[in-house]
């Protein structure tokens, strides 16, 4: 499970992720294929990405594993006799702690090679 302060969107075709070493994501992500799945309102998506990993970040609470992604295709999975009716929901349960290093993270992923 991914957050908001671990995806950045380059473009209409680009993600970077900044990612925690050690985690399943980064150990997927590493492989060169992977897939994001996300709910939207009703919609439920699949986001098939090609991936390759880039320097680690050098962030203030750790390193994190640092990738870029390629768009590949997007699904939209959605059926006539069910409609999705939420997400994935998650309190902070300390946001003002938590939402400077999203900041952090983001900034460094909009820095990868400028």
């Amino acid at each position: 499970m991914l957050s908001v302060g671990e995806v950045l969107a380059v473009d209409r075709r680009r993600l970077r992720l900044a990612l925690w070493p050690a985690s399943g994501s980064t150990r997927n992500l590493a492989g060169g294929r992977a897939t994001l799945m996300l709910v939207v309102g009703p919609d439920t998506y699949y986001v098939r990405l090609r991936s390759r990993r880039l320097p680690d970040l050098e962030l203030s609470s750790g390193p994190r594993a640092c990738f870029e992604a390629d768009v590949e295709g997007v699904l939209l999975d959605a059926v006539g006799y069910a409609t999705v009716t939420s997400g994935i929901e998650f309190r902070l349960n300390e946001p003002q702690r938590v939402l400077p290093l999203w900041r952090e993270a983001l900034a460094a992923l909009r820095e990868v090679g400028s």
